[in-house]
């Protein structure tokens, strides 16, 4: 059920009268067509712009083909006012029994309301998180991971096949230096002092553990071999005692991915001599020398002969090299490997959630999906802006556990996985975003996460009260539809089921656009519309919910309570938050 979509059939129903008597030219294409709120609510409840995009292939000017849609809109049920404003925008405004009607069929629906098949099963892949198994998740790993959750969650939603999935890093110099930094602990577990911790190794003392627990394992068995035998032992350990602890991290946030997928594993497998036979096949490969980088001086640029890859036939600043000096594959030439096995395995849709410091990677990597997939495949990169954690205020100092940050379990401990993720999407992904550890925390109208949470809990507080006062009333949603909604007439009260009936609109939208933020400014604005009717109610006896020697009323009222009860907890459902039954 979505009402958008509804009127927009009614709209359209009218069109294809005006084209079967001749007002309109025949096969005209209906698809641009909107039907959407008004930005200012005082000029109605919808918008249409079809006399707009029409005009032109109609040929006829704008404010003539709207007189004759408004004529026919005028007949249309439930339509009772139609008014045209400025150059050809149609407004209407609906009869209260319309959107009476709206909250029965979101009262049918139940928890299911707003979801729809918009995606028709579609497989869409999204990566998040993909962390480097080097140490412990941090704050800005949280970020990534929420936002690609929750697109996730808004795409399954409205219909699309979505595969969740975690990207190892697991290859490469920064594991080995991982190796030899967890090898120094393990000497140190077995009572060997180590000293300063060498520089460009991790020096967090979570790898503590990881030593005591290779220690614990296998004891002092590497102690006297060289590194050639036990480096590879040790990165193999670390990367899977780190990993374990990753998804431990991960379920704590409520996050869950369906496929872990390796680096070493795709390389070992030949997932980069996929990529170059797949780029051969079609001349993309040559042997050819890159100009220096830029802010680079000849004495310190030794050009030579490298295996390229000609991205910039799909838009890159400059062709990308395929293997290093040493003759090992390039990091880029491994993410070609992992986004070619991605879309061989059905996601021809990837959405990849990156940090800050990856935003000069975008282009390249569009550009490797379009050429490996011969355009068939489609690359979205969301880019998470950096998170600046506070106390009062003031900048949280480093966690000295961690060495360098502060890990997203200690913010989880302090202040709970649910307001984590909410906060996490109160911000559009690529503006920056500031945690502040007592601000999520306060009850008041400032803190988003409580002020949707409360309205929640007021409306289940209203509920209970009801079921005590009213025990023969029942309030499952679907009984509830049926109570005389007609008596919902004040401006308040339609006003807030108007809202409630944006969400499905809302929902795929926020799909669309890949923007999981816009949810939370919608649960806002719908709190503050549900706070503002108890308000009202608090103020104005004759508006409250409960109202003794109206039973009619009554019901129509638990209904309206009901119903935002459901939107919201779907809402929050998509952000993997809990609603909660009461404050406390």
């Amino acid at each position: 059920m979505n009402p958008f979509k509804d009127l927009k059939a009614v709209v359209v129903t009218a069109l294809e009268d005006m084209a079967r008597d001749g007002a309109l030219p025949a096969g005209l294409d209906f698809e641009r067509v909107g039907v959407d709120p008004p930005r200012d609510a005082a000029h109605g409840d919808v918008a249409t712009n079809a006399a707009m995009v029409l005009a032109k292939p109609a040929a006829m000017k704008p404010r003539d083909l709207a007189e004759g849609l408004a004529a026919r809109l005028r007949e249309a049920a439930h339509v009772q006012v139609v008014e045209i404003a400025g150059p050809g925008f149609i407004n209407l405004r609906l009869d209260p029994a319309y959107w009476q009607g709206c909250l029965a069929g979101i009262l049918r629906a139940g928890t299911s309301y707003g979801r729809s098949d918009l995606g028709a099963g579609q497989p869409v892949n999204v990566e998040y998180v993909s962390a480097n198994p080097t140490g412990p998740l941090t704050v800005a790993h949280a970020r990534g991971a929420v936002v690609g959750d929750a697109v996730a969650s808004v795409l399954a939603a409205v219909g699309y096949k979505v595969t969740r999935e975690y990207y190892i890093n697991d290859a490469g110099t920064q594991v080995d230096v991982l190796a030899r930094s967890a090898y120094l602990r393990y000497r140190e577990a077995l009572g060997e002092t180590i000293g300063e911790i060498p520089s460009g190794y991790y020096p967090g003392e979570y790898l503590k553990d990881v030593g005591a627990a290779l220690a614990a394992r296998d004891g002092d068995k590497w102690l006297v071999t060289e590194e050639e035998a036990w480096l590879p032992v040790v990165r193999r350990f670390a990367i899977d005692t780190l990993m374990t602890r990753v998804r431990e991290d991960l379920a704590a946030l409520g996050v869950r991915q369906d496929v872990f997928t390796s680096e070493a594993s795709l390389v070992e497998a030949g997932g980069s001599d996929a990529v170059v036979r797949t780029l051969e096949a079609r001349d993309l490969v040559y042997t050819g020398t890159l100009e220096p980088p830029k802010g680079k001086v000849l004495d310190d640029w030794e050009p030579r002969p490298q295996m390229l890859f000609r991205a910039t036939r799909f838009g890159d600043d400059v062709d990308r090299p395929l293997r290093k000096s040493d003759g090992t594959w390039t990091y880029f030439t491994a993410d070609m490997a992992n986004h070619l096995d991605k879309y061989r395995r059905g996601g021809e849709v990837m959405i990849d959630v990156w940090g800050a410091d990856h935003g000069g990677y975008v282009k390249r990597m569009k550009a490797a999906v379009e050429a490996l997939t011969e355009g068939k495949g489609h690359l979205e990169v969301l880019i998470c802006q950096m998170v600046k954690l506070l106390r009062d205020g003031e900048p949280v100092k480093m966690s000295k556990r961690a060495g360098t940050f502060v890990t997203l379990r200690e913010v989880i401990d302090e202040v709970g996985k649910d307001v984590v993720r909410f906060i996490m999407l109160t911000r559009k992904n690529d503006a920056p975003l500031e945690f502040d550890l007592t601000k999520v925390m306060e009850q008041s109208r400032d803190n988003p996460v409580f002020y949707v949470q409360y309205a929640h809990a007021r409306a289940r507080s209203v509920l209970r009260l009801a079921a005590t006062e009213l025990p023969d009333l029942d309030q499952a949603p679907a009984a509830l539809a049926t109570v005389p909604l007609a008596r919902l007439t004040d401006s308040t009260e339609l006003g807030l089921i108007k809202h409630l009936s944006l969400w499905p609109r809302l929902l795929e939208g926020a799909a669309e656009a890949y923007e999981p933020h816009r949810v939370a400014f919608y649960l806002y604005d719908l709190a503050a519309a549900f706070h503002g009717l108890w308000t009202k109610g608090k103020d104005e006896a004759r508006l409250r919910f409960l109202v003794a020697d109206d039973a009619e009323v009554t019901a129509a009222r638990l209904a309206l309570v009901q119903g935002t009860a459901l939107v919201i907890a779907a809402g929050l459902s998509i952000f993997g938050v809990e609603p909660v039954e009461e404050m406390r």
